[in-house]
């Protein structure tokens, strides 16, 4: 990659691109806005039985606020990141660490990667409040407190901070220590962590933020615990999460590697939906495991980051990169960041590629509960959720395409349907 380009060529190629991914995203959430506000005067006809027009037009007022609140965040992203690369930001921040730690060290860029966050975090933290204090309780979802929004805070930034800085200063040497071959060694540290972390998150980590208790027997219990046998899956236990103190939206999840897999519902998923309904959501998240769809993402992204890392082997040696980004003094650390920085805004693109892929995988995990359970179940829990959760029923198509990792509802529900008959 020698000369394959000037600085200056190189950052009239970020801004180029950075201006276009901006203006995509404001493209699409603009059709995505007046789509469902076209459509927001009657409700669909496959689903007028179930959600009454309010229902539907409260959804759509939910969507046509947080798209917009969307579009003021994309805008702001988009500056910050120009200010930290063209205007100058992390050479700044570069500077200031390296009055603290020998510059171009470890310690260094340990301490400029963690500067970078603090600062990032305090930026976007009002944004954080504003969608849960003011839009999230707008609607009615919000739970939280802002005791609980400091505490969550705290902990969480204590928890990365004693994870991701040792991880950092890993990473940072490897770069420097392992020659040419380095982002080998780097992958294959990531990986590793990326699996320990998965094995001890639902022990050790989310029990810091929420409680865990067994599922009460009873019908509900005993209809999962046999689509389980059914099913041939081993969990480490079935669990309920006070979600509710948080938001009253409802969800379910498996998490955890091995032996430390657990099935978790959220509270407000169980108060809503009857024990088959809850049978018929926990068959599609099997049918996830079954199809190996979970394994399937890994692996795509354990080779997307393989890919990336061996790019930036190759940017991190060339000047223009650097410069082109407003930088003037190279280091692992500066190369680190600019590069996964910047990666979105020349990769937006190719986000359809992704969405399409996981909205693939969300049909066969529909097509295994029919199988499994009853595709009238699956249809019923759903409309349920779509309307608890105030998900727009008429998503603009092009907007779909690019952000939506499960099918519009319309599509998903004519396609259990034919499951059914």
């Amino acid at each position: 990659m020698t000369d394959l380009f000037s600085a200056h060529q190189f950052s009239l190629l970020f801004l180029f691109a950075l201006v276009s991914s901006v203006l995509l995203q404001l493209w699409l959430a603009l059709r995505h806005i007046n789509h469902v506000k076209r459509h927001s005067r009657t409700v669909p006809t496959e689903f007028a039985e179930q959600i009454t027009l309010e229902s539907h037009q409260r959804a759509a007022a939910y969507t046509v606020t947080k798209t917009r609140f969307g579009m003021a965040t994309t805008l702001f992203d988009a500056m910050v990141l120009a200010a930290f690369t063209l205007g100058g930001g992390i050479e700044w921040l570069s500077q200031l660490t390296a009055q603290w730690f020998t510059p171009n060290s470890t310690g260094h860029g340990v301490a400029l990667i963690a500067a970078l966050g603090v600062v990032s975090s305090l930026i976007s933290l009002p944004f954080s409040l504003v969608s849960t204090f003011v839009i999230e309780a707008r609607f009615g979802f919000n739970q939280m407190t802002a005791k609980l929004f400091i505490t969550d805070l705290i902990k969480s930034t204590a928890i990365g901070a004693a994870i991701g800085l040792p991880l950092i200063a890993a990473i940072l040497w490897l770069m420097g220590a392992m020659g040419e071959n380095w982002w080998l060694y780097v992958w294959a540290t990531w990986l590793v962590f990326s699996l320990t972390l998965m094995w001890v998150f639902p022990t050790f980590i989310a029990p810091l933020f929420n409680k865990f208790v067994p599922m009460e027997d009873g019908e509900m219990k005993d209809r999962i615990v046999g689509l389980l046998n059914r099913c041939g899956f081993q969990s480490n236990g079935l669990f309920v999460m006070d979600g509710s103190k948080r938001s009253s939206h409802g969800n379910a999840y498996f998490t955890g590697l091995g032996k430390s897999k657990r099935i978790v519902f959220f509270d407000t998923l169980l108060k809503h939906l009857s024990p088959s309904e809850v049978e018929a959501v926990l068959a599609h998240e099997l049918g996830h495991f079954k199809h190996r769809h979970i394994v399937k993402r890994l692996v795509w992204t354990f080779a997307l980051m393989l890919g990336m890392l061996w790019v930036l082997g190759q940017l991190k040696t060339q000047l223009w990169f650097y410069n082109g980004l407003g930088v003037s003094t190279p280091s692992t650390a500066t190369a680190l960041l600019l590069f996964f920085m910047v990666l979105p805004v020349f990769t937006f693109l190719f986000a359809p590629i992704s969405s399409m892929m996981s909205r693939k995988h969300e049909y066969e995990a529909d097509a295994f509960a029919a199988s499994q359970s009853s595709s009238t179940d699956l249809v019923n829990a759903l409309v349920k959720l779509y309307r608890d959760n105030a998900a727009t029923l008429t998503p603009d198509p092009w907007h779909s395409v690019f952000y939506d990792s499960h099918p519009p509802a319309s599509l998903r529900i004519a396609a259990l349907q034919r499951l059914g008959t």
